[in-house]
């Protein structure tokens, strides 16, 4: 019989970080429903509004995503949308629903996540129409590719598999018609940290290596070291859920170090707090008369806590080191 493998799909650890898929849905779907910003897919993720959360709690859900968008965008604007995305982690995220509405598809949008979190998200968008329509209406042939484990069509793509094998990840992005000669963008939210560093760092210069013009957006936690980082481990150890990479979180330096260190031209990071100073301000203002903060020292808090990196290298001088906030 044969040994069995570690990090398996089973696993408490790998079951706690897929709980977290379903927390961060829940959050932007409260966070939507009060009006913090637009969303027309997630209630078929999440159908209902659920308890409420703080107002800081929305703010940094709106950072996030404001921040998120802001430089996947711009990317998209630069390439005039002749590249691919890769969703890394993507859990029920909406971004490709998003980008089809605001006429901003790339040539492909590829999402990666756990087999387990992949079925459920393609028995939704097999029985919602809101979802399943815009991937319908852009695939030339009869029929998709349609499996326990993968969806695949011209414009759409999402695969299961497990992030820590490289190998394995790079087989099955390439059997769907993944383009390395084409720019390419890759999207981490709250995904590297969950893995140990030799991990990380093989994913992040497995990216490096294999695309000669591409952009990496990582959205996680930052600063944590001092005693609010230290609480906001123990509050996730005690639901089983271990940060296995956050010393690479220790600073913005070590954010971008990461990068650097794995063959990445240019790195740049910034906490969330400084993004929420820089996204546009009248609707910071717009979302700040939703709902009374009490404490705004605790929002400087959490959000100081949280940062996006992100790194280009661009052999086909697009001007990706210019992307920026």
């Amino acid at each position: 019989m044969a040994a069995r493998q570690p990090f398996t799909d089973t696993d408490t650890a790998d079951e706690a970080v897929r709980a977290t898929c379903d927390d961060a849905t829940i959050c932007k779907r409260f966070a939507t429903s009060k009006g913090y910003w637009k969303d027309s897919c997630l209630q078929y993720f999440v159908r209902n509004v659920g308890e409420r959360k703080a107002p800081e709690i929305n703010r940094g859900y709106y950072a996030r995503v404001k921040g998120v968008n802001l430089l996947l965008d711009a990317f998209l604007r630069k390439t005039e949308c002749q590249c691919q995305v890769i969703n890394l982690g993507a859990g029920l995220d909406t971004t490709f629903w998003r980008l089809k509405e605001q006429n901003l598809l790339p040539k492909k949008f590829f999402e990666v996540d756990f087999p387990t979190v992949v079925a459920r998200k393609i028995h939704y968008i097999k029985t919602k129409p809101p979802l399943s329509k815009p991937i319908i209406d852009m695939h030339s042939a009869d029929s998709l590719l349609l499996e326990p484990h993968v969806l695949d069509s011209d414009r759409y793509c999402i695969i299961g598999a497990d992030l820590r094998d490289i190998s394995n990840l790079d087989d099955k992005l390439k059997k769907f018609q993944l383009n390395t000669e084409l720019p390419t963008l890759f999207l981490a939210e709250c995904v590297l940290v969950y893995m140990n560093p030799s991990q990380s760092c093989n994913l992040v210069h497995w990216a490096a290596e294999t695309f000669h013009t591409a952009m990496f957006i990582n959205y996680e936690q930052v600063n944590m070291s001092d005693r609010f980082g230290q609480v906001m481990v123990e509050n996730l150890q005690r639901r089983q859920c271990s940060l296995a990479g956050v010393e690479a979180c220790q600073s913005l330096d070590s954010q971008k170090e990461r990068f650097l260190a794995a063959g990445w031209e240019q790195a740049n990071a910034l906490d969330m707090m400084t993004v929420y100073s820089i996204l546009p301000q009248d609707d910071v203002a717009r979302i700040e008369q939703l709902e009374f903060l009490d404490e705004r020292e605790l929002l400087q808090q959490l959000l100081q806590h949280y940062c996006i990196c992100w790194a280009t290298k661009d052999k086909l001088n697009l001007g990706l080191s210019q992307l920026a906030f």
